[in-house]
């Protein structure tokens, strides 16, 4: 039986062998979320990189470009980190370069990886059914916060391992850590993560609806993986009906 294990933070990477298994990326606040959103509005594919000056040179290819520093748009950028911003019409049929300051490099830090997924809690269920169906074992990639630990994408890690127990083994004290802090939030997560840190410096952005929505279950089947250099959809690309 395959196991899932969880890394609180891209810092912690090095203690963990990734060959062979499969990696779920999540930035729940809010890039793995945009992500996940534009696909599902019609995104042909999406190129992650780490450096603003990176994303910048896609312009001149005819990407759109999208870009988030500590929360806010970066100036210059079509877009910036909002899953809103995704939503009416103009990423349909267009490649997307983005840089964030957490998930984008939580991805790349994962290279090592047979297979690298992007979850949300906007497409908890199609990335649950693909894990079951792989069969590698699994190790949920929290972005966390410049390095550090944070409970939204913690939080993420316990719905996976829910929808996942009684398939996949326990690894660590980390999948047990988020399974139950997952199950004591899980009915008022908004709630349980008003007083979070990235929570806290969003609503200070007045993002409050970026926050609520991120946050919903199960909205899309959509399922971004790794394949060469970039980002596609292997779901249906739809919203949920």
């Amino acid at each position: 039986m395959p196991s899932i294990d969880v890394c609180f933070s891209p810092e912690l990477l090095h203690l963990y062998e990734l060959k062979g298994k499969a990696v779920v990326a999540v930035d729940i606040l809010r890039a793995t979320s945009t992500m996940v959103a534009a696909f599902a509005h019609g995104a042909t594919d999406i190129i992650p990189v780490m450096k603003l000056e990176e994303c910048q040179a896609y312009a001149g290819k005819g990407c759109l470009i999208a870009a988030e520093r500590d929360g806010v748009k970066a100036e210059g950028f079509d877009l910036g980190n909002s899953p809103f911003a995704y939503m009416n019409g103009n990423v349909q049929g267009r490649t997307i370069a983005i840089t964030t300051t957490n998930g984008t490099r939580a991805i790349h830090l994962s290279m090592d990886a047979d297979e690298i997924i992007v979850g949300s809690f906007l497409n908890l269920q199609a990335v649950a059914d693909h894990l079951k169906e792989l069969q590698l074992d699994v190790l949920v990639v929290c972005a966390g916060w410049k390095g550090k630990f944070n409970l939204e994408d913690t939080l993420y890690a316990g719905a996976l391992t829910e929808r996942l127990q009684g398939d996949f083994t326990f690894e660590n004290d980390a999948t047990l850590a988020s399974l139950y802090l997952y199950q004591t939030a899980k009915n008022d997560l908004a709630g349980f993560l008003r007083q979070s840190s990235h929570v806290r410096r969003l609503e200070n952005l007045e993002i409050h609806k970026d926050v609520e929505f991120c946050l919903l279950h199960d909205q899309y089947n959509v399922l971004p993986v790794w394949k060469n250099d970039r980002l596609v959809d292997l779901g249906v690309g739809q919203l949920k009906s």
